[in-house]
């Protein structure tokens, strides 16, 4: 099995293209679509060159996979579709993140909340097939409820549930997160083989360290900053959530919210043609 890592540096944000390298069966996870908040308008180049890398590979990209619905960027999965004919993939919960934003984005009234828009909601137990590979969906709620972790072989994509070591974990402050799922999370990702591969879903090169997506198991059971093996489960919700306390929200958090919670699709044009993306006055204040 081989993996390519695609930095997207506006947002940190890790796509990987993961395949076999006998039959070329592949999917991508986590696909990032470019978006300017200044033109309020969005760009494929950055997808393009994944799309490309594809092709020239020769890969037959099964599935479009999202570990979770994203609040600092806006998902890719629709290109994919369009340019490499993927079905698209995401966590059974789904409908739980809809609903919450549904309501607190005023959404279009017709926005099913059912994860219709998708061809497959992943659940634990339930393998996905791409041609000669198979991914095991891991729940790794916390971050959000419909956080997915995909095993597939030797490695794991985690999303935002555990980044590099030195990096800690994910958020848990969007509505929907809960610090205490994501430490029983964190717990069953640590419960797998130590030399297992773990590949982030963000990476910021803190301390101005390179970048950096690849780790094990055991690493961060013995070096994770936020949640190393020893960490008990209190003293872990304590630290997350008053660290969360001091985040700012991510800048592109309405945008992206707006479009993932519907499989990465844009708002309909309103009469007069235009595309709209509310933002809601004093969520954060």
């Amino acid at each position: 099995m081989k993996i390519q890592a695609f930095l997207h540096e506006g947002t940190g944000t890790l796509t990987y293209v993961v395949w076999d390298d006998d039959t070329l069966d592949g999917v991508i996870i986590d696909p990032v679509l470019d978006y300017d908040p200044r033109a309020v308008d969005v760009d494929e180049t950055a997808l393009m060159d994944i799309v490309r890398f594809t092709r020239e590979a020769g890969l037959t990209i099964h599935w479009a996979i999202e570990t979770h619905v994203h609040a600092d960027h806006l998902s890719g999965q629709q290109v994919i579709r369009r340019e490499l004919g993927a079905q698209l993939a995401i966590s059974a919960r789904i409908g739980e993140v809809q609903s919450t934003f549904k309501h607190l984005l005023d959404l279009d009234e017709d926005l099913a909340t059912d994860g219709s828009q998708w061809d497959r909601l992943l659940r634990e137990g339930e393998p996905l097939a791409a041609g000669s590979l198979t991914i095991e969906p891991l729940e790794t709620p916390g971050h959000t409820p419909a956080c997915t972790t995909l095993r597939i072989r030797d490695a794991v994509f985690t999303g935002d549930a555990l980044f590099m070591p030195d990096f800690g974990t994910g958020r848990c402050d969007f509505p929907g997160g809960s610090a205490a799922d994501l430490y029983d999370s964190i717990q069953k990702l640590y419960a797998l083989p130590p030399e297992t591969r773990v590949f982030v879903g963000h990476d910021y090169g803190p301390g101005g360290r390179e970048i950096r997506w690849e780790t094990t198991i055991g690493e961060s059971r013995a070096h994770n900053k936020s949640c190393p093996a020893n960490r008990d489960r209190g003293e872990f919700v304590e630290w997350r959530t008053q660290r969360d306390a001091t985040l700012s929200p991510p800048g592109l958090i309405f945008p992206a919210l707006t479009v993932n919670a519907d499989g990465g699709m844009l708002p309909a044009p309103a009469a007069n043609g235009l595309r709209y993306i509310k933002m809601p006055m004093g969520v954060f204040s």
